[in-house]
């Protein structure tokens, strides 16, 4: 698997996937506020430098949760320095998931797939340790690019999730991307 590494955006290029413009065409609490609720324990997987986290830790309020998973380290120390001194350092916990597996044992109620499903080796692994990890009635959003990821090919990680035990619905309008939401019945 030490191709895998070449496929997951690196540390260094971090700084593309938290500008300004990127929030305008892909604004977090427009995305997920129909999803997320004060209250909730959420699971940002393969968070980066927390783009979409720190938004969901300001949506889930005091009473909940932020789970900010990533394969590198570098991703999730640029989230723990924005975060550091503020109130949301309370809310979003980091956690470094494996090679192969997200590894949160906690159950959560819901979880974000911003750009990332493809560079998963095993699709039928993860969406089952995804089901694991969700609470009843849970919901998870697969958001994928347009240009790595085909039409067909999004269908093929759609019908995979489906096979783990998911009902899935459109989901919403991101600008350029494919998206569906999974619902764990």
């Amino acid at each position: 698997m030490s191709n895998r590494n070449n496929r997951v955006c690196p540390v260094e290029r971090a700084g593309s996937l938290d500008s300004r413009i990127r929030r305008w065409l892909q604004n977090p609490q427009k995305i997920l506020r129909p999803y997320i609720k004060v209250g909730m324990t959420v699971l940002d997987v393969g968070c980066g430098p927390g783009f979409f986290s720190i938004d969901m830790a300001q949506m889930v309020g005091n009473s909940g949760r932020v789970i900010a998973s990533d394969l590198q380290k570098g991703m999730l120390q640029k989230v723990r320095d924005k975060i550091k001194g503020t109130e949301l350092e309370k809310r979003i916990t980091l956690h470094k998931c494996e090679e192969n597996k997200i590894g949160v044992s906690e159950p959560v109620d819901f979880v974000l797939l911003f750009y990332m499903v493809h560079e998963i080796p095993n699709k039928e692994e993860f969406f089952n340790e995804i089901r694991t990890i969700l609470r009843p009635n849970g919901q998870a959003l697969i958001v994928e690019p347009p240009f790595h990821v085909s039409k067909s090919a999004f269908e093929e990680t759609v019908r995979r999730a489906r096979d783990a035990g998911f009902t899935d619905v459109e989901g919403p309008n991101v600008i350029f991307s494919k998206t569906a939401i999974l619902k764990k019945g």
